[in-house]
């Protein structure tokens, strides 16, 4: 069997390897269009701050590494049309602009996403910067020693944004964030945690703008030098935008099904509109588990690799069905350390769901630790169905790393847990590590008293 994987990012790097480990035999042609394969956009922020010298060591794979277990790797060739009926893809090849077309078994796409773009005016000035893939990358580093640049703003208050904002405060300059959502990290946490997380970025050199449209890029010489906004305007010798991205569909649209945004229309197999061809990542939705099942967008690195190794498994024929996920995240911001998962308070209108939340606050280790010693505050909030006590969505943020928390929760999500089941819950207790009642435990036990005081 023949199986051509077209993207090497997360999703295409996961497809080959389940392909490799359940049939090593298949023919695997694995085409990236870019120089470099599986880079890790998430693992950026490690080498902009330093903590990993070589641009290239941010990557799952090298190609020779898979030419050695039998991969065909293509780089700088891109596969820019499909023909199902003949079973072939066209392959441009950008190294010497030859043509060809390739046959193929099944055909496995992760496509992915690009920067989204603002439909404003100055966008293409000098100094206008995305974040997403190792071009970029190298861009950026570059900034993070320039002595022109003084001023950053940053557009978008998600992760990437969150994570540019902190690169360049230390590296040493002003950092305006500007989102058009009321809060910082507005999706992904609620005010209780997002209120301390905005003063934590003041206090680091970090303004917050908040609830503010972009107008547009003012410039000097063919160079960025002011953001403005319908509330203000910046100086900015730097922007960087992290407004969210658009799936790269637009070659697909006359070969697979898509939805009005651009998403590849996949069915619980991972399989498109047309036979043996499955489609995986950032271009796709997927099921969500605090809805039971219903399709929504979470383009999340954890997905993307999930997806492809069910998609891989079908292709094969071993005909496994993609679990529902909880949306698991999690992020540093400066001493800060936080995680959330499945549904919070501030999204629960969006998804059509009843919920109640319950927030704690705890201490990391006992008291009798000292603080310095690595006892910190802990913040969890729970968020469930009021009327099961079904375990809904879950929130934690310390000082100390109590992230992996959330995977109990997101877990708790998966297995439609109630209240009663994580109250009382077995968890390890010992001084050096935490506290006698875990704060999953805490939260649970709280929050069927807020239940049971509702009635």
């Amino acid at each position: 069997m023949k199986v051509i994987v077209v993207g090497s990012s997360h999703g295409g790097y996961e497809a080959v390897r389940e392909l490799l480990m359940d049939e090593p035999d298949t023919e695997i042609q694995w085409y990236e269009k870019g120089g470099f394969i599986s880079f890790l956009s998430c693992g950026m922020q490690l080498y902009l701050e330093g903590y990993v010298k070589n641009v290239n060591d941010v990557s799952y794979a090298t190609p020779e590494e898979m030419r050695s277990k039998g991969v065909s790797v293509f780089v700088e060739q891109e596969i820019t049309a499909i023909d199902p009926d003949k079973r072939t893809v066209h392959v441009i090849n950008h190294q010497d602009g030859t043509e060809r077309d390739e046959t193929y078994d099944k055909l496995i796409l992760s496509p992915g996403a690009v920067p989204a773009t603002l439909p404003v005016e100055g966008t293409d000035l000098e100094n206008v910067y995305a974040m997403r893939g190792r071009d970029w990358a190298i861009k950026l580093k570059q900034k993070t020693v320039d002595p022109d640049v003084r001023n950053v703003v940053i557009v978008g208050a998600g992760y990437i944004g969150i994570e540019a904002a902190e690169v360049f405060a230390n590296a040493g300059m002003n950092v305006t964030v500007i989102d058009v959502l009321p809060r910082m990290l507005d999706t992904y946490l609620d005010e209780e945690f997002t209120d301390i997380l905005t003063k934590e970025m003041e206090n680091n050199n970090v303004q917050a703008a908040p609830g503010q449209n972009i107008q547009r890029f003012e410039g000097k010489d063919g160079k960025v030098s002011k953001v403005v906004t319908d509330q203000g305007t910046y100086d900015a010798d730097l922007v960087v935008v992290a407004a969210g991205i658009k799936p790269n569909t637009k070659w697909l649209g006359d070969t697979l099904e898509l939805t009005s945004g651009g998403l590849i229309q996949i069915d619980d197999y991972l399989q498109t509109s047309v036979p043996d061809i499955y489609a995986i990542g950032d271009a796709t939705l997927v099921k969500f588990a605090p809805t039971d099942g219903k399709e929504t967008r979470i383009a999340l690195a954890s997905n993307a690799r999930r997806q492809g190794r069910f998609a891989a498994k079908n292709a094969l024929g071993y005909k496994k069905a993609m679990p529902s996920v909880s949306g698991s995240s999690a992020l540093s911001l400066f001493d800060y350390n936080f995680a959330s998962t499945g549904i919070k308070e501030g999204t629960a209108e969006t998804y059509g769901v009843e919920t109640m939340s319950t927030l704690v606050t705890d201490s990391y280790r006992p008291p009798f630790v000292p603080e310095k010693h690595g006892n910190a505050e802990v913040y969890f909030k729970l968020t469930y169905d009021p009327n099961t006590t079904r375990i809904l969505g879950g929130q934690i943020m310390s000082r100390e790393d109590v992230t992996q928390n959330i995977n109990v929760i997101s877990l708790a999500i998966q297995e439609k847990l109630t209240l009663e089941d994580l109250a009382y819950a077995d968890f390890f207790f010992q001084p050096d590590f935490d506290r006698p009642w875990s704060i999953l435990n805490v939260g649970a036990q709280q929050a069927l008293r807020d239940v049971e005081n509702r009635k």
